[in-house]
């Protein structure tokens, strides 16, 4: 991803000192954690990396079955309270 446009978004000393640190635990930049964030909160994903993550999904082999099929099937297999 190219990296071509910058902001400036402030921070209480208190908020970037916490950001620091945690960018740190997370061998990050503060800048890569912001994005990050950004990505999970607003869904803000590349095209590609979008397309590349549904087709991982649906590769996968998982139940399938209408929401009623599924609930009965749940509560077939749940061991009773006794």
């Amino acid at each position: 991803m190219e990296l071509s446009i910058k902001t400036t978004v402030l921070f209480s000393p208190v908020q970037y000192a916490a950001l620091k640190k945690t960018a740190a635990a997370k061998k990050k930049s503060v800048g890569e954690l912001i994005r990050s964030a950004c990505e999970k909160e607003y869904g803000l994903v590349p095209r590609g990396e979008a397309a590349d993550a549904v087709s991982e999904l649906s590769s996968l082999y998982l139940p399938v079955g209408s929401p009623a099929e599924m609930k009965r099937e749940i509560l077939q297999t749940k061991p009773e309270k006794s």
